[in-house]
């Protein structure tokens, strides 16, 4: 490298060299950084009164980094979670400059040492069974299209995946039946990392997923939108807000939720562990690496709580009759 004090080339050799080759880190995980990046960059131009192409190392100090952290918060409207995924990205870049240049180790420190904010924890969203039942109602089965939203829709709820897992699952990752009732039907999931892990199908899956890919080739991807091309996961998301909406004119109460593609996953979780599936189960089937993430849908069934407590609940000494009114007692005494 001819300059190191120069930002460009270590970002270039960031998302080139350390992201894909050192850490093959998921797609997604790539862009999410690349987009990070294209904010931050600007802002410190600004800032700097530099061309991007000129911005050196130390330019981006820990007061900009906080400058960029709350014009994230304030302009833009994100997240607390969403400003914690763009620090943890700067986070992750100075640390790759400063293992191989130690001379910038105080400013990696310097960046580092911006906190990340501590988010309010929210209850998991998830639908009942009836609710659950109106969304899945809510596609035309007399048509084409209307097969291929229901038969995504169930998937998600068979499988829990996420949008962009389900957008990627081509028919190879299928495993259908040849007998039908005797041979085992599941499903490759690609997950976070591409870590893959198998689901189960139930039977109607099979059913409709077995007419939606019946003579089409083995590396095309399952689900496809009306113009016949792999839908994304944005077009996922725009399904399930659709059927939504329209499920919510014969089941009010789901007009009082936000209901997305994760909604359906948080479901599939949460009517697992009433049906008594174990909970390490639950965590392998929706691909979680640590048992403390699905752990949080034990805290959320309030019904489940309620059972728990019933079952836990001491029963107060019952009250018995005073000893004057036992009448036949007194006789006793009497008699004697």
């Amino acid at each position: 490298m001819r300059d190191p004090s120069l930002l460009g080339p270590w970002v270039r050799r960031f998302l080139m060299e350390h992201m894909i080759h050192e850490r093959n880190l998921a797609q997604n995980t790539q862009r999410s950084y690349r987009d990070t990046l294209r904010l931050l960059l600007p802002m410190v131009a600004r800032r700097a009164r530099k061309p991007v192409d000129r911005l050196a190392v130390t330019d981006v100090s820990a007061d900009r980094v906080r400058q960029f952290l709350s014009e994230l918060e304030q302009k833009r409207g994100c997240s607390i979670a969403t400003r914690n995924q763009r620090l943890a990205a700067i986070h992750a870049l100075a640390r790759f400059i400063a293992v191989h240049a130690p001379e910038l180790v105080e400013w990696c420190g310097q960046v580092r040492a911006v906190p990340f904010k501590k988010a309010r924890r929210t209850l998991v969203t998830y639908l009942e069974k009836p609710e659950m039942d109106a969304l899945l109602a809510t596609p035309d089965l007399t048509t084409a299209q209307g097969r291929r939203e229901h038969a995504l829709l169930l998937f998600m709820y068979n499988a829990g995946t996420r949008a962009d897992e389900t957008a990627q699952v081509r028919i190879c990752d299928l495993s259908l039946p040849q007998v039908p009732g005797r041979d085992l039907a599941s499903v490759l999931i690609r997950g976070k990392g591409n870590k893959p892990r198998r689901c189960p199908l139930w039977a109607q899956a099979i059913r409709e997923l077995s007419a939606l890919v019946q003579g089409r080739g083995p590396n095309e991807h399952v689900f496809l939108n009306r113009c016949g091309q792999p839908i994304t996961r944005f077009g996922i998301h725009t399904l399930v807000e659709r059927s939504a909406l329209r499920a919510a004119k014969r089941m009010p109460s789901l007009a009082k939720k936000r209901v997305s593609p994760h909604t359906i996953r948080h479901t599939t979780a949460t009517h697992l562990l009433r049906s008594g599936v174990d909970i390490n189960t639950i965590r392998a089937w929706l691909g979680h690496v640590s048992l403390t993430t699905t752990n949080v849908y034990a805290e959320v069934d309030l019904e489940m709580k309620a059972k728990a407590l019933a079952n836990c609940e001491v029963e107060g000494k019952k009250i018995g009759r005073p000893w004057k009114e036992n009448k036949g007692l007194m006789e006793f005494l009497r008699t004697l």
